[in-house]
């Protein structure tokens, strides 16, 4: 039995944010039913190119919506409306990331579905909030990392403020609300009092301000970009220059530093005063960093990881083929094969969660509007029954 089998979620998500969280709550066993107007043709992200996979899909979609359902219905219709009531009346909770005012206007807060079932939990992911001057402003990741600072603190000083490669605060956000709906749907289980739940992309990207923001509010300290992707409280923690590339330390602790040291063959280092204790290092480290780079340029980066793995926090900087190429990838299964109707071969990769050693089964989102038999269900259950457990997707190299 998976973790959250008899779990029903019904979800109006697109893009990144919804779409992220809720693919977990499905690997893990939970029913989860995208309600897509196939007028609109679905979840935009299913026409996200350039890889497609047919007529409404995409290896985009497919990313982040694995072992989902899709049934077709225009809610705006008293047809679509009875439709989704029928189906709100079996389901523990329902998920969007419209934007802000949109919710109430479609009927899907619980003040819109308690009647059909007053112990449904309803998750909405804006992307300012529900209750402020700018609920109806639209929003995406980018702009969070924006005005939320944390561009500030990516790149190099010299360089123009960058964002993250990827859109972590959607995934953070999809991670966080769906922590507050699980959270919510064991209360009303207990009590039957269902309840909305909210979260917004800006509210999580400012707090991935996390201690910095702490300094800031408390010291008035403005923190800003370091050079080579440097930690801001401690040295050597950032990228330095090998013979053929670029190697990442992270020297947290002084006996990581010290196993550094040892590493490198420069023990003088240690009795150097500038770099004696951990706030001389940072004090000084655009002079710890040039004897750094002098000493790690002596070998390539293979030949320090030989080194220094296992002894130290170490790591090769990887481009995007060479981390999906590293053996170690294969070798703790975080590459699947998930056929698909269209590409039988379809590798993504898989679910980093492992329950008893194993990890979750995958398996391709349906069609749009495929699972329309749903729709029919004649009136609310008591409770939602079981999801069939997908098979365990194939593990590949």
């Amino acid at each position: 039995m998976s973790l959250l089998d008899g779990l029903r979620v019904l979800t109006f998500e697109q893009f990144g944010a919804g779409p992220y969280g809720s693919m977990f709550l499905a690997d893990l066993g939970a029913e989860v039913i995208k309600v897509e107007n196939a007028a609109t043709g679905g979840d935009a992200s299913r026409h996200m190119g350039p890889h497609l996979l047919g007529e409404n899909d995409s290896q985009y979609f497919q990313t982040f919506n694995l072992n989902k359902k899709s049934v077709a219905l225009d809610v705006k219709t008293p047809e679509g409306r009875a439709a989704l009531l029928r189906l709100a009346g079996s389901a523990d909770a329902v998920l969007n990331n419209l934007r802000g005012d949109q919710p109430e206007k479609l009927g899907i807060d619980y003040a819109g579905l308690r009647a059909a079932n007053p112990r449904i939990v309803c998750l909405h992911i804006s992307a300012y909030g529900r209750d402020n001057g700018r609920k109806s402003w639209p929003g995406y990741d980018f702009l969070m990392q924006a005005e939320a600072g944390l561009m500030s603190l990516t790149g190099e000083p010299d360089g123009p403020p960058s964002r993250m490669g990827v859109s972590m605060i959607d995934f953070m956000t999809g991670m966080t609300g769906v922590t507050g709906l699980l959270a919510a749907v064991i209360r009303a289980r207990a009590t039957g009092q269902g309840c909305d739940v909210d979260t917004s992309l800006f509210d999580v990207a400012l707090h991935q301000l996390t201690y910095p923001g702490t300094w800031h509010l408390n010291e008035g300290e403005v923190a800003s970009r370091l050079p080579r992707g440097a930690h801001l409280a401690r040295t050597p923690v950032q990228t330095l220059r090998t013979a053929d590339g670029w190697i990442f330390v992270g020297c947290m602790m002084d006996k990581f530093w010290d196993a550094l040291l040892d590493g490198l063959g420069r023990p003088d280092l240690a009795a150097d005063p500038r770099f004696a204790t951990a706030a001389a290092r940072r004090d000084h480290r655009d002079a710890l960093t040039a004897l750094l780079d002098e000493a790690f340029a002596a070998k390539p980066t293979a030949a320090w990881l030989a080194i220094l793995a296992g002894r130290l926090p170490v790591a090769p900087v990887h481009d995007v083929a060479q981390a999906l190429a590293n053996p170690f990838v294969a070798e703790v299964g975080m590459i699947a094969r998930v056929p698909h109707p269209a590409r039988p071969d379809l590798r993504l990769l898989a679910n980093p969660l492992k329950i008893d050693g194993r990890r979750p089964g995958q398996a391709a989102c349906s069609a749009l509007g495929a699972d329309g038999g749903l729709l029919a269900e004649a009136a609310p259950a008591a409770a939602p029954a079981p999801a069939p457990a997908p098979a365990p997707a194939e593990r590949v190299a």
